[in-house]
């Protein structure tokens, strides 16, 4: 009995062992303070951090995060700086090295570990605690109220590393006449200055992009707005947030030209007749922000995005912008205690100023070459082999939202996310991986666009792994639940892919800046009643769908729910039914009242959004373009097309033989394909019972990625092979019918032999070749 017993006291010490020494799980439970060790020393972005953490934990848990200098539930810290890390038994080697980096482990003891590389990358493991106890970076920016919890847990060997792919990224806020400035100084941050945009303002949306992880802030630039160095508050907000202050292609050296050059300069902006004035300009704000993270833009345009003064010719503008950026950096050198190529500084070759760079003009190798798209999406130039060697590296200026020629698109944030994804990958593939910047507008509505880009920019491997669908799908799944969620994906997806046939804002068919008068008048779309009628119908049914979805939607959610879906949809439909029930009514085939309707509809939809807590932050008719007017009562003169079906037709990953580079999502058919150069894609059709055929081929409207050229090599049954290209240049009829239409059109004549057996063979000559459709007729 004895021996019995000591074994089973033997068993039973072992057992109390193996428990006592087993790793433990981190565990948070609801109204239960939470200690954390934070040592005092660390930096201001970490403590804003942990007082939003603070602000989440209370929200979600009803709990109080309690701080300590030494002991903690949760540890945090800066590797290489906290002496709270050392004591932690965990592998933090990985984050050498590394910039803006962060490991979440639990350790042994059941800890939670936060450490970053850097005080950003501290903030950034912080807040990623917010995300996995279900705090949506939206919680404020779209009304998206966390789900209150009773408990959390993270399993014992839970670790998690990450960093940035793109040092720098971050969001333009632009065009804010009719949005963020209105609901600022009006709603949000009351203000007797007319244009005052404050740091209350500038906190929310400093906070907003931590919980993005992003990093850099371009203020809004328009005559309207009080300049952001110019308000008060403003930078030491940005600086609790540790966000980086940089500028546009035309706001030198930090310097709000548009705002500022009234109120602080001196005669012209002309640095070839009034250098001197100019450059002090500039020097009493490098002198004023030289202890501040900046980014410094250097080069010159005109005031407010105008062509450079005093330099007509681009070898003038060349010979004055090399001058210019001598004396910049000279600024640099004199007022910035550290090595003028250690300063983050960027070149943005935007408009004419990228001619100004392909005559010749020479940057420093140290300062980041940031690429501009066209306005609507489509990136100009993609880095070459000698640009990605460059130490200052490359970077991408992208719209989302845009004022200018052909025409506007400020109010719905229609940009396709599957668009985004294919020229924004293809940009950090060709090397454009320091700085990305997008143009956000006003913030609102563009809430989903915002996160793919940043997502992107942070880890683009895992947007790639899962697609753009799957990221959307993923995101809504997040906001409204698994299973609201995954109804709603397919929606939000079809709204993108008829917007990309033709935005909202350009369903009038009139154009800006134009100086013909008939551009400004609403006129027929080029398409048949039957096309109309299955428009107006797909839009309706995404409508009912939306509408029907939202008794599903949890009451805290209600209001984000509102603006992330119901609206969007519901006021595309609408504009929709407005432009084409009159172009209907036009030709007698419509009741004028179901127009006028649907223009009431929108208002009613924009004053909802425009709630006490919104209000002023959304126009329903941004620079009141004619498009967002009650469409005039008129008689067509010229009847409706006819309705022209192709005998075949072939989205570009529909193929028969080849390796198509399918792109979710993009293009009229959501099946647009990539080919890669010296390629071929063929396409296969049963008997032909003509001797001729018209070909149609429908391409995305891009740009070359290398070189000058996009070419393709078109040929049927293996006969002659005939080239084409459809390149654009400038802002040319060509390039102003492709931006509305989103699509590049090549027609070909073929003669068709007799066989029972056809097959076009489509080749790309030049790398950048993406086929949305081909149509034969």
């Amino acid at each position: 009995m004895k021996r019995i017993a000591l074994l089973l006291m033997s068993i039973l010490l072992v057992s109390l062992l193996k428990a006592a020494t087993k790793d433990k799980a981190f565990e948070i439970i609801a109204q239960h303070p939470i200690t954390l060790a934070v040592d005092p020393s660390e930096a201001k972005v970490v403590k804003t951090a942990l007082e939003l953490l603070a602000r989440d934990c209370q929200t979600v848990f009803s709990s109080s995060l309690v701080s300590h200098a030494t002991k903690g539930e949760i540890v945090v810290g800066t590797w290489g700086q906290s002496p709270l890390l050392k004591a932690c038994n965990i592998d933090l080697s990985a984050l050498r090295d590394k910039k803006q980096a962060f490991v979440l482990a639990v350790s042994p003891k059941g800890k939670l570990i936060v450490a970053g590389s850097d005080p950003l990358g501290t903030a950034y493991g912080i807040l990623e605690i917010s995300r996995l106890i279900g705090v949506s970076p939206w919680e404020w920016w779209a009304d998206a109220l966390p789900v209150q919890q009773k408990s959390f847990v993270l399993p014992a060997d839970y670790r998690r590393f990450e960093f940035p792919n793109v040092e720098f990224r971050g969001i333009f806020i632009n065009d804010e006449d009719w949005g963020l400035l209105p609901w600022s100084y009006k709603t949000f941050e009351p203000s007797e200055i007319k244009g005052h945009i404050g740091p209350r303002t500038h906190e929310r949306i400093f906070e907003l992009l931590l919980r993005l992880r992003a990093n850099t802030y371009w203020p809004a630039m328009h005559e309207v707005s009080l300049p952001f160095f110019m308000t008060e508050g403003n930078r030491e907000v940005a600086d609790k947030y540790g966000i980086y202050i940089g500028t546009s292609h035309c706001e030198p050296m930090a310097c709000n030209a548009a705002g500022e050059w009234k109120r602080r300069g001196i005669g012209e902006y002309d640095y070839v007749h009034n250098s001197s004035a100019v450059s002090r300009f500039w020097e009493e704000r490098v002198k004023d922000v030289a202890g501040q993270n900046i980014i410094y833009t250097l080069g010159m345009r005109g005031v407010h995005d105008g062509q450079m003064q005093g330099a007509k010719t681009t070898d003038e503008q060349k010979t004055v912008l090399t001058k210019v950026m001598d004396d910049q950096r000279a600024l640099l050198r004199k007022y910035i205690p550290k090595d003028v190529e250690k300063i983050p500084q960027v070149f943005i070759p935007y408009k004419e100023v990228l001619d100004v760079y392909h005559a010749g003009l020479k940057v420093p190798e140290d300062v980041c070459l940031m690429w501009c798209d066209d306005n609507y999406g489509y990136i100009h130039h993609f880095p070459t082999e000698q640009e990605r060697a460059r130490q200052g590296g490359n970077g991408v200026y992208y719209h989302i939202s845009y004022w200018g020629r052909p025409h506007d698109y400020l109010w719905l944030s229609t940009a396709s996310p599957a668009l985004i994804f294919q020229q924004m990958k293809l940009a950090y593939e060709t090397g454009a991986q320091k700085m990305w910047i997008l143009n956000v507008g006003d913030i609102k509505p563009a809430e989903y666009q915002i996160e793919l880009f940043m997502d992107m920019a942070w880890n683009m491997e895992e947007v790639k792994r899962s697609g753009v669908s799957g990221h959307l799908q993923r995101f809504l799944e997040r906001e409204f639940g698994k299973e609201l969620g995954a109804q709603l994906s397919p929606v939000m997806n079809e709204y993108y892919r008829l917007a990309f046939i033709r935005k909202p804002e350009f369903m009038g068919n009139t154009r800006e800046e134009e100086k013909n008068p008939a551009y400004k008048i609403i006129k027929d779309l080029p398409w048949s009643e039957r096309y109309i009628r299955n428009r107006l119908e797909g839009y309706q049914q995404l409508s009912d769908k939306v509408e029907a979805l939202s008794a599903q939607v949890r009451a805290e959610r209600r209001d984000e729910y509102f603006q992330l879906v119901k609206y969007p949809v519901q006021a595309a439909c609408q504009m929709n039914h407005k432009i084409l029930k009159a172009q209907l009514a036009r030709h007698g085939k419509a009741d004028w009242r179901e127009s006028d309707a649907a223009f009431d509809r929108i208002m009613e939809l924009s004053q909802r959004y425009n709630n006490k807590k919104w209000n002023h932050i959304l126009s329903a008719q941004p620079r009141k373009l004619p498009v967002f007017e009650r469409v005039k009562h008129d008689t067509a003169s010229l009847p409706l097309p006819e309705d022209r079906l192709p005998a075949m037709l072939w989205n570009g990953a529909e193929s028969s033989e080849g390796k198509p580079v399918v792109f979710d999502g993009l293009g009229y058919g959501g099946k647009a394909a990539g080919i890669a150069q010296g390629d071929s894609l063929v396409y296969r059709f049963q008997e032909w019972k003509k001797d001729s055929a018209l070909l149609e081929i429908h391409l995305l409207p891009n740009f070359p990625v290398t070189g000058d050229q996009l070419r393709l090599e078109v040929s049927l049954d293996g006969g002659e092979p005939q080239i084409i290209s459809y390149e654009t240049h400038g802002r040319s009829e060509e390039w102003k019918e492709n931006v509305l239409r989103n699509q590049a059109i090549r027609q070909l004549k073929l003669l068709v032999p007799h066989r029972p057996e056809h097959w076009v063979r489509i080749k790309a000559l030049d790398k950048g070749v993406v086929v949305d459709q081909i149509l034969l007729y």
